[in-house]
């Protein structure tokens, strides 16, 4: 068994390896003016953020091998650095090697904001640095506020993916995720089913989805 699992994590590393050769040199597309976040094209919008919210940086890389992922950030930290929640928006799409196509046929609700269409789906999570797969979006993600001197206020954490396709192919889209750590003595788990508070899920979930809202206008 451990010599399993020495090979799976050697053929992650070196996974991940070949992705960072291939996101060697790449260059972000996208341009981030202050609170807003300027996209030309897949699609073609501005996304404007709460005034509470600042830009951390953003990057780009190919994931998994399939597909380039740009991604830019927007927090609300403390002067020492600690998130309390922030955004995470991130351009997707397939490259012209595969012919893979995005399909969210199992997302739980659609909401459209500001005239586009998402995808909307929420969760409750905890952090868990070792479940975090190697050259994985989320992977890079954390990676990158830490090299920003970004920490994040607790493990424990809510959060809300917004997902639009930008064209009939499928294979290109803009995610965006807003995500909010809990308040000490409240954990995840607290809310998820057979959870002492999972009663209060729908109504926490409908009011995450309000605050994602309402920090974030899209001007096409």
């Amino acid at each position: 068994m451990q010599i399993r699992i020495i090979f799976l994590s050697l053929l992650l590393l070196i996974l991940a390896a070949g992705c960072f050769a291939q996101s060697a040199g790449l260059r972000n597309l996208r341009v981030a003016k202050g609170n807003t976040l300027v996209s030309d094209s897949l699609p073609k919008v501005k996304l404007k953020f709460g005034k509470d919210f600042k830009y951390a940086g953003g990057q780009t890389f190919i994931l998994y091998g399939i597909a380039r992922a740009e991604q830019h950030f927007y927090v609300d930290a403390d002067k020492d650095g600690r998130i309390s929640r922030f955004y995470w928006v991130q351009f997707e799409g397939y490259l012209p090697e595969n012919t893979h196509k995005y399909n969210y046929s199992g997302s739980q609700k659609i909401v459209t904001i500001d005239g586009l269409e998402f995808f909307a789906d929420a969760w409750r999570r905890k952090y868990i640095p070792e479940e975090i797969r190697p050259g994985g979006d989320r992977g890079n993600a954390v990676e990158l506020l830490k090299s920003k001197g970004y920490t994040f206020k607790s493990d424990e954490f809510i959060m809300q993916r917004l997902v639009h396709l930008t064209d009939a192919s499928n294979r290109n889209e803009l995610m965006v995720i807003y995500q909010e750590f809990l308040p000490a003595g409240t954990t995840a788990a607290d809310l998820e089913p057979g959870g002492k508070d999972a009663a209060k899920w729908p109504q926490v979930s409908e009011d995450l989805l309000a605050r994602a809202r309402q920090n974030m206008k899209i001007e096409k």
